[in-house]
């Protein structure tokens, strides 16, 4: 299987994952992006995961739908037009071979939810987790509380240490920059800094980044849910 950040809008990433025919992605914010890279790589869309109801995780939803027939699954929580399976915390998701676990993680919205799954062949477990986890912070609490992230942020801690982590948005610099405030004397953190400076100036993506990778706090704190993580 083939991972790729779609780079989307500002500063999303849409995933996609494919096996050289078929493929999936997770949250389309806009259908342009998809479409070309299923034009380029000849791919046919199976199915749209989606994580929580933002407009810049849905907007390419119905137009992607229409155009290739893929199903949609989406959370049972939220109100998103075009899914056709509501998911859970707790239920699987079946897509491309692989079966995903759902994650109900409250806090950036009320019904955000993530997929995880291990695949079978040994490969690393994979985590489509939105915008609530990102690499070197949080998202942003619309709807949930403090508590509430917290929560979840454990929660997803506790997977396997290996798990890429594929969130979606490139925040990595602008938290790193509030990171670094919180922890001015922490050397794992800038020397994580400067690698990350590196990708983006040779046009890489810092992402995916892994639930192993913790260049700060060994625990997930409320300072980090009260994080800016714009730019």
């Amino acid at each position: 299987m083939t991972l790729t950040p779609l780079p989307a809008l500002t500063d999303n990433y849409i995933w996609m994952l494919h096996d050289g025919h078929q493929a999936l992605v997770v949250d389309p914010g806009e259908a342009a992006p998809v479409r070309a890279a299923l034009q380029a790589q000849s791919l046919q869309l199976v199915a749209i995961l989606v994580t929580h109801h933002h407009a810049d995780h849905t907007a390419g939803i119905q137009a992607l739908k229409e155009a290739t027939g893929a199903v949609v699954w989406g959370p049972a929580l939220e109100s998103i037009g075009g899914v056709d399976h509501l998911l859970e915390d707790g239920a699987d998701c079946l897509a491309l071979g692989y079966r995903f676990q759902v994650m109900h993680i409250p806090g950036h919205t009320a019904g955000h939810i993530a997929y995880y799954t291990a695949p079978d062949d040994g490969s690393p477990p994979l985590l489509f987790c939105g915008d609530t986890l990102f690499s070197a912070g949080c998202g942003r609490l619309f709807e949930g509380t403090p508590q509430q992230m917290l929560g979840s942020l454990l929660r997803l801690a506790a997977l396997p240490a290996n798990t890429r982590v594929c969130c979606t948005h490139e925040y990595t610099l602008s938290n790193l920059r509030f990171a670094r405030a919180v922890e001015p004397d922490n050397s794992t953190l800038a020397e994580y800094e400067v690698r990350c400076l590196s990708r983006r100036a040779g046009g890489l993506p810092t992402l995916p980044s892994s639930i192993g990778h913790k260049p700060f706090f060994t625990q997930p704190s409320d300072a980090y849910c009260h994080s800016r993580r714009t730019p």
